[in-house]
């Protein structure tokens, strides 16, 4: 069994696992990527940006159906389904080769197989046709990432009961889908499925869909998803699935009792399973707690040498964070003095229409943790520039700390407000005061003159209402 020596070894070539690779290469270190899969991870090849390019498919056809709003006539437009899962795959396939030329860019190892820990810092990658070779290294990098988790009373069959990477790549349009879950994925799915025509059922556990949202937001789309024909099912839960026959039978528990809705396909989309086992953890003696392991804020575990990054530690299982502590996790490893990631300031986004963004606490969470708050909020119906787009849907919700004027947390629910909220990320890192967002110009007409507008209107200074 040959070996070779690496600065670095990382498992995994996700948005954690590509992105600490590289920096490590600018840091001078030799490194290595063990991927047994597509190179980017499931972000890249079955995540973020391919389900983007589906929701940019659908949102093409939405405009479409209501050309007549904008005053242009179309004849007849259809959405052709294979077509647009087909843009979809190749959108995805781009950024993969685009990926693998970074890493040829950066003199970064492709190593293709499956790693394993090993003792003595060494990992053991096993190929498709079973060879395996060993590798060692100084530092070790797991970045495994996660995948669908399956419930008991719905185990993916990849068929009729789905997660997520099948709901991408389906054959045919279904007539009829049940989505399990109203988290990011299941949102987002629902909304794309609808807008081609499907007639979808939402089944969510909690009291609110989008439930980590504060719960003005999650109203709010409430609202819109059932003004656009979906059902919408809460404090619901799925406690059996008959897919005997031709298509499914939900059996939906609920306060009112049990009731049974008929469909084609039923995704689930109830969050994520952490992709720990088989690695080596328990060999090399990596210490974990329900399904994570267990770092330090520089993502050490244990066991010297060995670091964890990603959906597999602590914090929410986003791309955006998993790059980050990768990038933290590899300066700390160089010695240079990176701060530790603020993971009450990360922001969240999904991309169904109208699009949700947020940052930091909610008003509820505020009140919880014991601030007196200034809550301030506007309508995108007030928005100059949202009633000439047409999307006059939503608003903007900033929350501050009445005393100090901190920037507690915004919240937005509208058209392309994933592009705005970085602006609250930025402040709110800058410790910028409520104040400051106010006397901090807003060009016109935008859609970000509504955090302004929303900033003002906590003060009681707001132009527009």
């Amino acid at each position: 069994m040959s070996t070779t020596k690496y600065d670095l070894i990382v498992i995994g070539s996700g948005p954690g696992g590509y992105v600490a690779a590289i920096r490590a290469s600018q840091l001078g270190m030799k490194v290595g990527v063990v991927e047994k899969a597509e190179i980017g991870g499931i972000c890249l090849n079955w995540g973020c940006i391919p389900t983007k390019a589906l929701l940019k498919s659908a949102n093409v056809f939405e405009y479409i159906q209501h050309a007549e709003d904008y005053g242009i006539t179309v004849k007849e437009a259809n959405a052709d389904f294979s077509g647009i899962v087909k843009r979809s795959r190749d959108v995805a396939s781009g950024m993969s080769k685009g990926i693998q030329f970074l890493f040829k860019k950066n003199k970064i190892d492709q190593i293709t197989g499956f790693g394993k820990l090993k003792a003595g810092k060494k990992v053991a990658v096993t190929d498709d046709s079973g060879k395996v070779v060993e590798y060692s290294a100084d530092h070790i990098i797991l970045a495994t990432g996660a995948r669908s988790r399956e419930l008991p009373t719905m185990p993916i069959d990849g068929k009729k009961i789905i997660g997520y990477r099948q709901a991408m790549t389906l054959p045919n349009k279904p007539q009829k889908m049940v989505v399990v879950g109203s988290g990011a994925i299941g949102v987002e799915f629902a909304y794309f499925y609808n807008t081609l025509g499907t007639d979808v059922t939402i089944v969510e556990y909690m009291p609110n869909i989008v439930p980590v949202e504060d719960e003005e937001v999650s109203k709010q789309l409430e609202r819109t998803f059932k003004k656009s024909g979906m059902s919408i099912m809460t404090n619901a839960e799925v406690t059996n699935v008959n897919t005997k026959g031709k298509g499914c039978k939900v059996t939906v528990k609920t306060k009112k009792g049990e009731e049974v809705i008929d469909c084609d396909v039923v995704l689930s989309a109830v969050g994520v399973a952490t992709n720990i086992e088989g690695i080596g953890l328990e060999d090399v003696g990596v210490a974990t707690d329900k399904g994570k392991v267990l770092v330090d804020d520089y993502y050490k575990t244990n066991i010297p040498g060995i670091y964890a990054i990603g959906d597999i530690v602590h914090g929410p299982a986003l791309a955006h964070v998993a790059s980050a502590e990768g990038i933290t996790c590899v300066e700390k490893i160089k010695g240079l003095t990176p701060e530790p990631i603020d993971y009450n300031n990360i922001p969240g986004c999904t991309y169904c229409s109208p699009e949700i963004a947020s940052v930091g606490y909610t008003e509820k969470a505020a009140k919880e943790a014991g601030y007196e708050i200034k809550v301030g909020k506007f309508p995108f119906s007030a928005s100059g520039k949202a009633s000439a787009a047409g999307t006059k849907d939503g608003f903007v919700k900033v929350i501050f700390d009445a005393k100090y004027g901190e920037w507690l947390g915004c919240h937005m629910i509208g058209a392309n407000v994933t592009e705005m909220i970085a602006e609250a990320v930025a402040a709110r890192k800058l410790e910028t005061t409520g104040h400051e967002i106010i006397k901090t110009i807003h060009p016109h007409p935008t859609m970000s003159e509504a955090v302004m507008e929303a900033a003002a209107a906590a003060y009681d200074e707001v132009i527009h209402l």
